[in-house]
């Protein structure tokens, strides 16, 4: 399978891995001036890049990158993104500082990291009922800490 990424501004950086087993390829910011993140504040961040996966069974999930967030504060608003196989538009990074001081997004840093994953398509059905299970109802927390 193949990522054909298109780029959709002059200034775009493909997508790399740091190595070649790394489960994720990093995403470039891709700006014409440097971007400020002040603390508590989330700014979508272009990539200029759009994608067309040679597979539609997959999903494109981004992630942020270990090292922003442990040295610098610096997460996805989202969490993770999800990139549906069909989605043709320009890609964004929503970065949130998480940090009591500013962090500044220059043109090229490595922002986020991408990783592939296949992905099902189940129908989906209502049911009059759901089969008991040992768990039960029991949600978050009921497995306790240890």
């Amino acid at each position: 399978m193949k990522l054909m990424f298109q780029k959709l501004k002059d200034n775009a950086i493909l997508p790399v891995r740091a190595t070649p087993q790394s489960a994720g390829a990093d995403l470039f910011a891709c700006l014409d001036a440097p971007l400020t993140i002040h603390p508590g504040e989330t700014v979508l961040v272009p990539l200029g890049l759009t994608c067309q996966p040679t597979r539609d069974d997959i999903a494109m999930l981004v992630y942020p990158r270990s090292g922003l967030a442990s040295k610098h504060g610096i997460t996805l608003a989202n969490a993770v993104g999800v990139v549906d196989s069909d989605y043709r538009g320009e890609w964004h990074v929503p970065l949130h500082n998480i940090s009591q001081t500013d962090f500044t997004v220059e043109h090229g840093m490595r922002i986020a990291q991408l990783v592939v994953t296949p992905v099902l398509f189940p129908a989906i059905e209502e049911t009059a009922q759901v089969d008991d299970t040992a768990r039960g109802t029991g949600g978050f927390g009921s497995s306790g800490l240890k």
